[in-house]
């Protein structure tokens, strides 16, 4: 059977079932809090497979594998420090509640800065939601045709489509739901993967792990830019904060190591699809390379990969969201499940539109990354008293750091180290040291 053929019946078929076992939810509570019908909140087992599978995007495990193809097992272990987001941002979260009784991210930043502060993080955290489809589909379509080609876009349009249809069917939910039946997916291809790459390298697993040079011009530069960035990177993620107020606080803190271990141990093992194809010396997106190689039972696992990473990923971020827009941001007559759901459209409809422009899968994370790390001291020291300025400040300032990354404008006078991604690595330092500064300002003046 034609090897296309196979993938459309795979990408189909995985859609439907998932639309076919996704529970159905009625009631405000069970779609925008994942509690069952009678009441009951996720359990750890549930809430590490959600945290885990769906920081797993699609676009993580295709730049870890381009990353493990440029840099080796350095730039794999590069891209799974901003699993260190886990850590800090479960144990900001289990202070807030705990310590703090805050109920959301968004009641702490109501309570403490204002509606100011509401408006401008709302903003931030949907312009993530916002990125987070469209990377993420464009992985999916690059498996069935280059970019710009008919199926390349049909794929992108069903994967969405049949993911928002069984998203809209229960909500958060049925993201949770999902979401621990995709890890279990993704761990068994994982594994049949490996299979096919590990004994093809005369010295096994340790041409693998002893791949790569430890500079910062090789991969170091991305790793501690990953690691600065992951002490604001959490707080502007939905998709893991959402996660953070379903469980009670002890078993939530629990789920969010225990997510921390397995995401990065993931991150590092898929990087080696990157190392595999430098090793054979493959040229371009790393894993589609590979499983061309490896023949169709290979192209199968590797392609059946990416549509359960990238589903976790999007249906959490539209059950995100929904949630943002009706219960953080609504009022309460308008907190409706019909309404979550219209949002979920709108967000697939406006999130689709940069496909077509082509974007940087990489630039999704790491510029986003840059442009929030205002978001630092504010959750860091969310327990010392500051005026509403001690927010708009940092974060304002993040912003422009961002930009100006982005516009490829930081001052080359302000680099020390060489290589790619030192002006990232040196935006975030000077970045996160003015934040901190920025912060305390308004506090001692007041």
């Amino acid at each position: 059977m034609d090897p296309l053929l196979l993938q459309w019946i795979l990408l189909i078929g995985f859609g439907l079932l998932f639309f076919t076992i996704a529970p159905y939810s009625k009631t405000v509570e069970e779609f925008f809090s994942a509690k069952d019908k009678s009441g009951g909140q996720p359990g750890l087992f549930i809430l590490v497979s959600s945290l885990v599978i769906s920081w797993i995007f699609a676009k993580s495990i295709t730049n870890a594998a381009n990353l493990g193809l440029e840099f080796g097992m350095v730039g794999g272990v590069a891209y799974a420090m901003y699993y260190f987001s886990f850590i800090v941002g479960g144990i900001v979260i289990y202070q807030l509640r705990s310590k703090g009784g805050f109920g959301s991210i968004h009641d702490f930043l109501r309570g403490k800065f204002g509606r100011g502060a509401i408006v401008v993080f709302s903003v931030l955290i949907a312009f993530r939601l916002f990125n987070e489809v469209w990377s993420n589909t464009m992985v999916i379509g690059s498996y069935f045709g280059d970019a710009g080609t008919s199926n390349y876009y049909l794929a992108i349009l069903v994967m969405t489509g049949l993911t928002l249809a069984y998203t809209m069917k229960g909500g958060l939910r049925s993201s949770l739901m999902t979401d621990a039946i995709q890890m279990v997916f993704f761990g068994v291809l994982l594994v049949i993967l490996l299979g096919f790459i590990l004994p093809r390298e005369g010295s096994g697993i340790t041409t693998f792990v002893q791949s790569g040079t430890w500079t910062m011009a090789t991969g170091v530069n991305l790793l501690l830019a990953a690691f600065l960035q992951s002490f604001s990177y959490p707080f502007h993620d939905p998709v893991l904060t959402d996660r953070g107020f379903i469980s009670t606080p002890k078993i939530t803190l629990k789920a969010y190591l225990i997510a921390a271990v397995l995401g990065f141990f993931c991150i590092v093992v898929f990087s080696f699809v990157g190392i595999f194809a430098s090793a054979e010396g493959l040229k371009g997106q790393a894993a589609v390379e590979v499983s061309k190689l490896l023949g169709t039972a290979a192209m199968l696992a590797m392609n059946f990969i990416m549509i359960t990473s990238a589903a976790s990923t999007l249906d959490s971020t539209f059950s995100s969201f929904s949630k943002l827009v009706v219960i953080d941001l609504g009022q309460d007559r308008l907190k409706t499940v019909s309404k979550g759901r219209l949002m979920m459209v709108a967000l697939v409809i406006v999130g689709t539109l940069p496909v077509f422009a082509n974007p940087e899968i990489l630039s999704a994370t790491t510029v986003s990354g840059t442009m929030v790390m205002g978001l630092a001291p504010v959750f860091l020291l969310w327990n010392v008293k500051a005026p509403s300025l001690s927010f708009h400040l940092p974060v304002w300032f993040g912003i422009g750091v961002g930009v100006i990354l982005a516009l490829g404008y930081f001052p080359e006078a302000l680099i020390f180290t060489e290589g790619r991604y030192a002006s990232l690595l040196w935006s975030n330092i000077w970045g996160l040291i003015a934040c901190f500064i920025l912060f305390y300002i308004p506090k001692i003046w007041k």
